[in-house]
Order: structure tokens, then C-alpha cells, then sequence
């Protein structure tokens, strides 16, 4: 019998995960040295290779490859057994892994944790910003245990709960206050300004303006709303962002925000997880929890949106 530990099982994803020693180390928390001692034992105990090492990162062999999908699957089996007992608790305790898109996370993130923090204070909160598809496989592998995200995600194997629906405003240059609020043709004939590709609200904005997918190499790419705003305020163009980060990204830029109307854009927020975890009913108390916080910003915030302007 070959005798693997979860240390080393745990060691091996996160290097198959990273695919370089020092920062696999890094995310272990231990030394480079030691992660390489514990996959060498590994390699040893299993009679065979599972790593290609070169000079700058490391690539998995072909059995290092079916190897690590079931390693996968035995820790989130793991992980799923500490959820279970977590379950058991009458109250909300332990590691809490969320994750959340990178257009909601800076907005709501500090209202949630405040809120959670403050209702379940035995939680101890982790916290991944990142895109939808990195979130959808971190979840699926067991390395979270829910995600904040834009509905719908589709995915059979996880459960979705929507929590709220905001419109997009246009964002324009400070001089354009007032102006008559373009229409979606009109708006495909101006300079559009969006987050680049991998961002779900990029993919929502062009939509709603029916561009497709030929014509976005002509439009210009920012990598946060914060830095699509300060650009509009610059006079390059004009932007779409969600109503929750008008009052954080409009605050330092000379720009004018303008609400559509017939129809108005928008995107459902919602919190999602595997079926088949254990804490269903918690992750359900959390949503209630994230949804009071969603409200509780709107309210904040809804004095200084604008009404809506009449289309040309």
C-alpha cells in the first residue's frame, strides 16, 4: 500500500496549479525546498514521474495529468468532510472561501464583510477577486466555496441564486451633461470604452449596444472600470458602468453620468455553488446576507443617480 498524505496531495496541486516550485511554495506557505523534498517523495512513493522540471516552470507528465485531476477530486471530497461538519453547527463558523467579479468586489465587498462579520463574528473570511471562468473552475475544484457573479452561469452541477438586478449608466465627458442620452445605434458610432476580453460585463455592455464580436478590435480596452472612467474624463471616449460604481469611480473624474431608457441595460447579480455541498442551507443564510448589502448600497447611493433623460 502506498501511503500518501494530504500534505503531499495538497503540495502537488498547488504545484500543478502554478506550475513553478517558488510559487507554489508561496502559496503553501512553506519553503521551496521543503515543497520540492515532499514531491520528490511523492514521485518515489509512486514509482514514477510526475513533473517535466525545466529552468523556469514545470509541466505536468502525462500521468502527473490524470493524477492531478483525482487529487483534485480527493481534496474537494476533503474539504467537503470538514464542510460537513461545519454544517452540523448551529451558527455560521470556520473558513468561508467566496469568490467575486472584479465589477462587483470593490464596490460590495466591504458592505459584506462588515455585515457577515458582524452577524456570524466565529467566520473567518477568504477572499478571491477574479474573472467568472476562473471562478467557475476554482469552485468546481472544490477551492471555493461560493462565488459571487453575473447570472447566468449555466453550469449543471452548480446551484444559482439571483439576489439583484442594476442597470448600467453612460458615463461622458464633463461637458456633456445635459446632452440628449444617445440610443444603441447611436452609441456604436461613438468611441466605446470597455474592459477587455474575459470580463463578463464587457460581454454584457456589447450586447446591449448589438455589436458583435468582428467590430470590438476597433473599440479600446481598460482593465478596470476605474481606469474606463478616468479615460472618459480624459475626452477619449464614453463608457457603461454598473450603478453600484458611480459613487466610487465618478468622484475624482470630470465626467457626467446619464441613465438609458426604452430598454434600460442591466445584469443580474447572484451567488452560486456545487450542488453537492454541505452547507446549502448556510450558503443560503449568506445570500440573504449579501442581498440586504446590495440593498443597503443602493440606498446609499441612490441620491445621486440621475433620472432618466428622453432619447433623441
Amino acid at each position: 500500500m502506498i501511503n500518501l498524505t494530504l500534505r503531499q496531495l495538497r503540495y502537488f496541486e498547488a504545484l500543478a496549479r502554478h506550475g513553478h516550485f517558488g510559487r507554489a511554495a508561496e502559496a503553501c506557505a512553506i519553503s521551496q525546498p521543503a515543497l520540492s523534498m515532499q514531491i520528490k517523495e511523492l514521485e518515489e512513493m509512486l514509482g514514477t514521474a510526475l513533473l517535466e522540471r525545466g529552468a523556469r516552470q514545470v509541466q505536468l507528465t502525462n500521468f502527473g495529468k490524470e493524477f492531478s485531476l483525482r487529487t483534485r477530486d480527493i481534496l474537494r471530497s476533503v474539504d467537503e468532510l470538514g464542510n460537513l461538519a461545519q454544517a452540523t453547527r448551529d451558527r455560521l463558523v470556520g473558513r468561508l472561501r467566496i469568490g467575486v467579479i472584479p465589477t462587483v468586489a470593490p464596490y460590495l465587498l466591504p458592505t459584506i464583510i462588515g455585515n457577515l462579520s458582524h452577524l456570524h463574528q466565529g467566520l473567518d473570511i477568504h477572499v478571491r477577486e477574479t474573472l467568472t471562468p476562473k471562478l467557475i473552475q476554482e469552485l468546481a475544484d472544490g477551492r471555493l466555496d461560493t462565488a459571487i457573479v453575473a447570472l447566468p452561469v449555466s453550469e449543471p452541477s452548480f446551484a444559482e441564486v439571483a439576489l439583484f438586478t442594476e442597470d448600467f449608466v453612460l458615463v461622458r465627458p464633463g461637458e456633456d451633461e445635459g446632452k440628449p442620452v444617445p440610443d444603441r445605434e447611436m452609441l456604436r458610432e461613438m468611441k466605446l470604452l470597455l474592459l477587455e476580453e474575459g470580463h463578463c460585463f464587457r460581454d454584457q455592455a456589447l450586447a446591449f449596444c448589438n455589436i458583435h464580436s468582428v467590430l470590438t478590435r476597433e473599440l479600446l480596452d481598460g482593465s478596470s472600470l476605474s481606469t474606463l472612467v478616468q479615460m472618459v474624463g480624459a475626452g477619449i471616449g464614453v463608457t457603461l458602468i454598473p450603478e453600484m460604481a458611480v459613487a466610487m469611480e465618478t468622484r475624482s473624474a470630470s465626467v457626467s453620468i446619464a441613465r438609458f431608457v426604452g430598454p434600460q441595460p442591466s445584469r443580474t447579480i447572484g451567488m452560486i455553488w456545487r450542488k453537492t455541498s454541505p452547507l446549502v442551507a448556510q450558503l443560503l443564510q449568506i445570500s440573504e446576507v449579501v442581498r440586504d448589502s446590495a440593498d443597503t448600497l443602493r440606498k446609499r447611493h441612490i441620491r445621486t443617480m440621475p433620472s432618466p433623460a428622453p432619447v433623441p
